[in-house]
């Protein structure tokens, strides 16, 4: 074998090794929760915030990266609601979600916090189908006495 043969060789086997390890890239990004998601208004339908979740020592932590306020409404609000050192502070760059770790199909253990009435609550998230959307489900006490959910994945296209 040339050592141009050998070097097509081997510069295909590169190109294999490097597309199997970016499909398996992908693939632990579609079953992860770490990324970008639309919060969407249970009543309106409307996107309200994207939240950032990502992984800090071993457990999942959700920070409002965005917010979509309505018109006329503060463009920076602030957790007016809130009793803890989250009072008064601003929404944007606050982490709502924090200590969820791997239970299986799902994420648990954690909190979440409605910045809307400033009560904190446990919480479950679930990836369902591909990936693609997030049940968040907050609750006191038992999983049944509360409500879910739905965020939306982003694109990576819609995070430029």
């Amino acid at each position: 074998m040339s050592v141009i043969d050998r070097m097509k060789s081997f510069t295909i086997f590169v190109i294999v090794v490097a597309s199997l390890a970016t499909g398996s890239v992908a693939f632990a990004d579609s079953a992860s929760p770490v990324g970008l998601w639309k919060t969407i208004d249970d009543e309106t339908g409307e996107v309200k915030s994207v939240v950032r979740i990502s992984k800090e020592d071993g457990s999942l932590v959700g920070t409002i990266a965005t917010l979509f306020p309505k018109p006329g409404k503060d463009p920076n609000p602030v957790c007016d609601k809130c009793s803890d050192e989250k009072k008064d502070q601003p929404l944007l760059g606050m982490v709502i979600l924090w200590g969820l770790t791997k239970q299986g199909e799902e994420w648990s253990g954690g909190l979440i916090l409605d910045p809307k009435n400033g009560k904190t609550y446990k919480c479950t998230i679930k990836l369902e189908g591909a990936g693609g959307t997030l049940t968040v489900r907050g609750y006191i006490g038992f999983s049944l006495l509360g409500r879910s959910q739905t965020w939306v994945r982003m694109e990576p296209t819609e995070t430029r």
